[in-house]
């Protein structure tokens, strides 16, 4: 795919190319002097031969971010709609997150993008058009002006804390706990501000939509990248080696694995809140002060190929194991991390996470901190 860093007048010129491509030839689109300096473009639309036509007002922007829609755009189409009805408004971009295409459809903006992402709606003339291109930005697509996301090590910190203690939070405070740098949370809350992910009144985080934040966070990661896990074949069966691992040693003892150095995530966490299917494969986490193959060797494990019924991942941040809690003996990761791993794993496994963010949701109570669980103080107002 070609770079989709082009200025305002090719992004135009390629929307208007994208939108005759997706009518056809038996439709005519005309772009129509602008009087309107609150638009980038007036387009007429018109089938051949017939005198009816619709004039979409175009707007064009590099990048999409919710907060955009909600806040410029869904306000403009409410005055349009006041003036003229029968004007629509068509948004034209290189690649349109699938949050800002719900948030369009919802207010009944019309949005075309240039990686095949086009939802248009006119009543007269009849026009439906619906299609789905690119779920993830291309990498060449242009970022909003904060170049923080939510992929990396430091960005999953942020996320589990934001998730697991609800607010009100300061920025200082979240710097405190995670100990990550201060002007890195600054922008990362700044971008997670643009996405609808949190609200801020002033400096004071005020509502986190934990569970569209956990899904933000999955799509930019995966659980089972090349090089971050090993597979193994336990002799005996998942239930023996659950029971075997509950009699690990309390510390770390040469050789020896301790029993809080694995943790236990996707399916077998997530199957302790909710049942989507019966078993899968046991993934457990091996903390980094941990020797990979001295516990598989403790446990009995088999390394093979293929047919794998153990997945021995590398603990990528002690956060991971953040509010981790011992089952008869077994330590598993909390809720919000199963859910994340979840929903970043591979078959089934994201059906589970969204079982799981379910129940998460309907019983707050059961896995959610309180400030003083989280180690921050209750902010002043």
């Amino acid at each position: 795919m070609e770079s989709l860093l082009i200025s305002e007048t090719n992004l135009l010129e390629q929307g208007i190319q994208a939108l005759s491509g997706l009518l056809g030839p038996e439709w005519q689109v005309t772009q129509r002097p602008n009087e309107s300096k609150v638009f980038d473009a007036a387009l007429e639309v018109r089938a051949e031969g017939d005198s009816i036509f619709t004039q979409l007002l175009v707007e064009t922007k590099q990048a999409v971010p919710p907060r955009f829609v909600m806040d410029r755009l869904v306000p403009k189409v409410q005055l349009l709609r006041e003036v003229n009805h029968y004007t629509n408004l068509l948004l034209i971009a290189p690649w349109i997150s699938s949050q800002a295409r719900g948030l369009l459809r919802q207010n009944g903006i019309a949005y075309l993008d240039l990686t095949g992402n086009a939802d248009i709606r006119v009543p007269r003339p009849a026009i439906i058009i619906h299609t789905v291109g690119a779920e993830k930005a291309p990498r060449s697509a242009p970022r909003e002006t904060s170049r923080t996301t939510l992929a990396g090590v430091k960005a999953g910190r942020l996320v589990r804390l934001l998730a697991d203690v609800p607010p009100p939070h300061r920025a200082t405070d979240l710097h405190r706990v995670s100990t990550l740098s201060l002007p890195y949370v600054s922008r990362l809350l700044d971008t997670l501000e643009d996405q609808l992910l949190i609200r801020r009144k002033g400096r004071i985080i005020t509502d986190v939509d934990w569970a569209q934040l956990l899904r933000a966070r999955a799509r930019e990661t995966g659980l089972l990248s090349p090089g971050s896990y090993r597979g193994f074949l336990a002799p005996n069966g998942v239930p023996a080696l659950l029971q075997q691992i509950a009699q690990l040693p309390k510390a770390y003892d040469g050789g020896l694995a301790a029993i809080d150095g694995l943790s236990v995530t996707g399916s077998y966490a997530a199957q302790r809140f909710v049942q989507v299917a019966v078993g899968g494969q046991l993934m457990l986490y091996v903390a980094s002060w941990l020797n990979a193959d001295d516990a598989a060797d403790e446990l009995g494990l088999l390394p093979v190929a293929e047919g794998a019924d153990v997945l021995l991942l590398n603990e990528p941040d002690s956060f991971v194991r953040r509010r981790s809690e011992f089952v008869d003996g077994v330590q598993y990761v909390a809720p919000s991390q199963a859910a994340l791993d979840c929903l970043a794993g591979p078959g089934r496994m994201p059906a589970e996470g969204e079982a799981l963010l379910e129940f998460m949701e309907a019983y707050p109570e059961e896995w959610r901190a309180s400030k003083k669980a989280n180690g921050a103080p209750p902010v002043q107002h």
